[in-house]
């Protein structure tokens, strides 16, 4: 499995508390395969995609648990610098803007 998200729950601190932005998704993405993620506007796509790349802001994050492997390597505990040696090179996000996002 090139990528596999396991239960994956996200809390984010607000103003108004706390806010249960992903709630237990799960799915795996194999070498070769596209997969798209789509829903209603606020059903957690960009928190989802984000918290797979570790790019949500820490004092933003109440509680984030499951599991984010990327070739076998787990992806909530790594280092920061193993972190920037991936983004880019071995995963990466197009924006919901992709005009603004690439050249």
């Amino acid at each position: 499995m090139l990528l596999e998200v396991e239960n994956l729950i996200v809390r984010l601190r607000s103003d108004s508390g706390i806010v249960n932005a992903v709630n237990g998704i799960s799915f795996g993405v194999e070498q070769g395969e596209v997969v798209g993620i789509v829903g209603e506007s606020g059903s957690g796509k960009t928190v989802t995609a984000l918290t797979i790349l570790r790019l949500l802001p820490r004092d933003r994050v109440a509680e984030l648990s499951g599991s984010i492997s990327l070739l076998g390597e787990e992806l909530t505990d790594v280092a920061p610098r193993r972190l920037r040696a991936i983004r880019g090179g071995e995963i990466a996000m197009v924006f919901q803007d992709p005009m603004t996002s690439l050249n």
